[in-house]
């Protein structure tokens, strides 16, 4: 079904795999379009409850394939090519987690930071990249990276771009967890199962107005949450959990 990538279902997890490991699964403008593709697939599947990206061999993602490229109109491959796939993951009601196995440098990185959740194996890395060819973050990096880390940081990061360790990633707020690079896939598996399990209809809501609230008010925000607990009081999963509660037992969440 894809050249570049790899798409698979268990059970309530979708696993997204970029699948260039010989070129550290750098981006092509077919991979974007394959990104798209996957990302709008999981969003349509029912029983898809959570995302996970990752990448196949030693890397992530080491950002744009520039073996070749002869497009030096930079503007026009990201409102082609990234925009859309970062827009897609972040419209996307389920919950997404960036599986960072290996490094993530310049675009790469952005694609980590426009997850829900990052969870790095200890061997993994983080480079803002762009600086050392003389361009600037892109792919969303501005966007979320100082609201990850703050401004002071994401100024540091962005204009110095130097290796950050998955250590230093935790400590600075970019990733949710480290984990050893052997327990790394049962670290992820386990999440991404805890996730799926959870009231996705909640979580899509969570993710949707959090995202408006930094550029909303605090009355454009209390209208919002109002919006958003009008939703999910009529949903299947509220019954579900007031029942549960009542009964003292465990929820068993549909997602709907």
């Amino acid at each position: 079904m894809f050249e570049t990538i790899s798409y698979e279902t268990r059970g309530k997890t979708a696993w997204i795999t970029l699948n260039r490991p010989d070129k550290l699964n750098a981006f092509t403008s077919l991979m974007h379009r394959e990104m798209v593709a996957a990302i709008k697939e999981a969003n349509k599947d029912s029983g898809v409850r959570a995302v996970v990206i990752t990448g196949a061999g030693r890397a992530f993602c080491s950002g744009q394939d520039l073996s070749g490229s002869t497009d030096t109109d930079y503007g026009e491959v990201l409102r082609k090519g990234y925009n859309p796939m970062v827009q897609a993951l972040v419209s996307m009601e389920k919950p997404v987690i960036a599986a960072v196995n290996g490094v993530a440098a310049g675009a790469g990185m952005s694609l980590a930071l426009a997850c829900d959740f990052r969870i790095a194996s200890e061997k993994a890395s983080f480079i803002e990249a762009f600086i050392h060819v003389g361009l600037v973050p892109d792919s969303g990096n501005l966007y979320f990276l100082p609201r990850l880390v703050g401004h002071a940081k994401a100024m540091e990061l962005a204009v110095l771009g130097e290796k950050i360790t998955a250590q230093q990633a935790k400590e600075f707020g970019l990733v949710t967890k480290t984990v050893s690079e052997e327990e790394f896939m049962l670290e992820v598996e386990t999440f991404a199962e805890k996730l799926s399990n959870m009231p996705t209809k909640a979580i899509g809501l969570i993710k949707r107005y959090m995202n408006k609230s930094w550029e909303s008010d605090l009355n454009e925000v209390l209208e919002y949450e109002a919006q958003a607990q009008k939703i999910a009081g009529e949903s299947e999963d509220h019954q579900e959990g007031l029942a549960a509660f009542l009964d003292k037992r465990k929820p068993a969440f549909t997602g709907k």
